[in-house]
């Protein structure tokens, strides 16, 4: 595999970030939201975590998969491996309060 100019690797992460920073209302109008961790633009690798409502939230392991991985590959052809998870530090009280969403306590 060839590799990546300075140009290109900006490029690729100026479009991931203007990305996840497309998806963010979405989740934000759910009382949570999207932080992109980590990434890898030669590798194709990619983190990122769902805060706030998510930690409460019972599809938000669906909302990673189906929805941010989804888009992140369908969007951005070099991303090869996408992980993350739900900020799990959040008091289920206050993550509860936030959402809107398909929120199930965990206790």
């Amino acid at each position: 595999m060839p590799e990546l100019t300075e140009e290109e690797r900006s490029q690729r992460s100026k479009d991931l970030n203007e990305l996840i920073e497309l998806m963010r209302p979405a989740v934000q109008s759910d009382g949570g939201d999207l932080a992109l961790v980590a990434f890898d633009v030669d590798a194709g690798t990619v983190e990122v975590q769902l805060q706030g409502a998510c930690s409460s939230c019972a599809i938000s392991s669906a909302t990673l998969q189906g929805g941010v991985e989804r888009i992140l590959r369908s969007r951005l052809d070099w991303v090869t491996e996408i992980s993350g998870g739900v900020d799990e530090s959040a008091d289920p009280f206050e993550s509860a309060a936030m959402g809107q969403g398909g929120y199930v306590p965990k206790w």
